[in-house]
């Protein structure tokens, strides 16, 4: 019988294996192997893309397979827009729940093909895993609260509640490669004490109904909340002494939980994933000290919409890269936005391979981002991930050499501790990422059209008839004197 991945063509579960770790009783940095089969196997450290509305921004799938080697693509159930159950039973309609209401007949998701249709419908990769997760990162927090049953979660029509019996449906039509359970987390507030009594409990009785309803061989992995460690012990304590043979890894909203999980349990030797969202490598680096696994960077995004193009290397800057003038310390990532970078015809980053650099320079990318181009944003994706993906990569040799903390200190040396600031404009905000947070705010996106020849924002426009003279005090032309 033939294989892929080492693994039986009838296998369908999700397998992870543990390479390299320095100590197993205790928390420490450690490499390993994500295998599925039809799926490329994932080496870890490493990290799966942040998707949108089941697409990674800026890039289509053509170029994800020729340009980017990230592992998988993490999606969102509330992303996920027209989508309809429609096999929900009668006598179960009060559990019937719509994200977004298809407008005729059954939706097209439920009509794609294959063995894993969330993968199809998006049109990945076959190589790439996918992950569903309840919400997206970083989630918009929402102004209703959870309840027993059910979470709130934010869509393109506003938000909508979703029971756990309908996400374990869905779970069970579109077949994620990997499905992380619902947990009971109010992002954007800090819980009270009765909220967190509350939290353990519900997610698990969540987790137990989608591990009892699920499909065979469907992966799960099970949320760790974040809040203290001794106020989801007994929550924690059931995962690990009662379902850990039913889960294939563990969520963690909160990497400072991981030290205190006990290493001897079975739970150990899950993958572990990281929702905890860092907002810098340096970040990245220190929940790889703790043992984490996978990885969901949003900053990557941030920075591409930001006109940013990522610049660092692990553990060091090239020798050319380092010039007196700035004292060794050089910044994560360039602005592109300045014009200063008019005229440069040097690449994105010094020795980067990625496509960006290797076809196009610094001028190309600051002319198309200055005339809103969306090619620009498209090139910066690529190289971004790719600096990324050089990251990781290069984290794992260290890993693999013994030499991982030394390199941190070395990295920490050499490079600014946060990202740049933004300072362009960037692409047209999308409006179902943002919540409105009250009266009076500023419109995220500038106007197309203004003033001519004006700095104000304000739009003016002329009445009918209006003498020359009143025109031009407007700002619309000048007067011809002839």
């Amino acid at each position: 019988m033939g294989s892929l991945n080492g693994l039986s063509e009838k296998s369908t579960k999700l397998l992870f294996e543990i390479l390299s770790h320095a100590e197993p009783s205790v928390a420490g940095p450690r490499l390993g192997r994500l295998s599925l089969p039809r799926r490329k196997d994932v080496l870890t450290p490493d990290f799966f893309a942040v998707g949108s509305r089941g697409v990674v921004p800026h890039i289509t799938p053509d170029v994800i397979s020729a340009h980017t080697q990230f592992g998988g693509v993490h999606m969102a159930l509330e992303d996920c827009t027209s989508y309809q159950l429609c096999h929900v039973h009668k006598e179960h309609s009060d559990s019937f729940t719509v994200i977004e209401r298809a407008t005729t007949g059954k939706p097209p998701i439920m009509n794609a093909p294959g063995t894993s249709p969330l993968n199809t419908f998006a049109c990945l990769p076959s190589e790439l895993f996918t992950l569903l997760a309840p919400r997206r990162t970083p989630a918009v927090a929402s102004p209703n609260g959870n309840s027993n049953t059910a979470i709130s979660t934010f869509t393109s029509t506003g938000f909508q509640v979703v029971s756990n019996k309908a996400y374990v449906s869905y779970i069970e039509s579109i077949r994620p490669d990997i499905a992380v359970a619902f947990a009971d987390v109010p992002h954007g507030t800090q819980p009270g004490t009765k909220r967190i009594a509350k939290m353990g409990d519900r997610t698990q009785e969540w987790l137990s109904q989608l591990l009892k309803e699920k499909v065979p061989d469907q992966a799960v992995f099970a949320p760790v909340l974040p809040i203290e460690y001794l106020d989801q012990a007994e929550y924690l304590n059931t995962v690990a002494d009662d379902l850990a043979d039913e889960l294939s890894g563990l969520a963690f909203y909160d990497s400072n939980v991981l030290p205190e999980i006990p290493a001897t349990t079975l739970v150990s030797r899950l993958p572990r994933l990281s929702l905890d969202e860092p907002t810098s490598p340096r970040q990245i680096i220190r929940q790889i000290s703790l043992g984490m696994d996978i990885f969901t960077i949003p900053f990557i995004g941030f920075a591409t919409d930001a006109g940013i193009a990522l610049s660092f290397r692990f553990p060091r800057p090239l020798p050319d890269e380092i010039f007196p003038d700035n004292n060794g310390i050089l910044p994560l990532g360039i602005d592109m936005w300045p014009a200063s970078h008019a005229t440069s015809v040097i690449p994105l980053a010094t020795s980067c391979a990625c496509y960006t650099c290797t076809y196009h320079h610094r001028a190309y990318l600051q002319h198309l981002l200055s005339a809103k181009e969306m090619l620009g944003w498209v090139l910066l994706q690529v190289h971004n991930h790719h600096i990324l993906s050089e990251f990781f990569s290069a984290i794992r040799e260290s890993i693999k050499k013994g030499t991982f903390e030394e390199d941190c200190d070395d990295f920490a040396k050499h490079y600014e501790p946060e990202l740049p600031e933004k300072s362009g404009q960037g692409p047209r905000v999308r409006g179902y990422h943002y919540k409105s947070e009250g009266p009076f705010e500023a419109k995220k996106n500038k106007p197309a059209w203004g003033n001519l020849g004006g700095d104000s924002e304000e739009v003016i426009d002329p009445v009918p008839n209006e003498a020359a003279d009143e025109l031009e005090q407007k700002g619309f032309a000048e007067k011809m004197i002839t």
